[in-house]
């Protein structure tokens, strides 16, 4: 190799690692505030977010194709029915074909709603925070309506009961 080239492979890796440090290690902007939204269930009602107004809302963007998001489902699955009095509601924003969503779900017995928000959902997820368009992606909303937490990735059932045991 000559040494011209392996300048330019290294210029290149140089940037490329500083245009990565710059993104990973920049202060996060806040999301912009919560907005209501109205989306379709897997039946076509349309559901507007202020049906559960007042309520600590999870909202979690997944699909079926994402294997993290299928993994964390059974649990947001227990904690909806542990703290379903408590005044907590999980709501699913299935990225999805329709189709698809329709065939998971037979497979699991799921107890707080989905909805179909398609493409559109990642331009959603995006106002909402989720900068690098990572699925799960998850936002804890207070009964208040304001945005207390974001999670990008899998969120494990610890993680989740320390981010709303306070809100309780």
């Amino acid at each position: 190799m000559k040494p011209s080239e392996l300048i330019i492979i290294v210029a290149v890796l140089a940037l490329g690692v500083g245009l990565t440090a710059r993104f990973v290690m920049s202060p996060a902007q806040p999301p912009a505030p919560f907005t209501e939204f109205s989306l379709p269930d897997t039946s076509d009602k349309m559901h507007n977010s202020s049906e559960w107004q007042g309520k600590i809302r999870i909202i979690n963007f997944w699909a079926t194709w994402c294997a993290p998001c299928r993994k964390e489902m059974p649990e947001f699955i227990a904690l909806q029915a542990k703290y379903a009095a408590k005044n907590i509601q999980f709501i699913g924003i299935a990225v999805d074909d329709k189709t698809a969503v329709i065939d998971y779900l037979k497979t699991i017995n799921i107890n707080y709603p989905i909805l179909m928000g398609g493409d559109a959902a990642m331009l959603m997820a995006r106002q909402l925070g989720n900068r690098i368009g990572a699925l799960p992606y998850t936002v804890v909303v207070n009964a208040q309506g304001k945005i207390i937490h974001q999670q990008a990735g899998e969120f494990s059932t610890e993680q989740l009961v320390s981010v709303i045991t306070p809100l309780l």
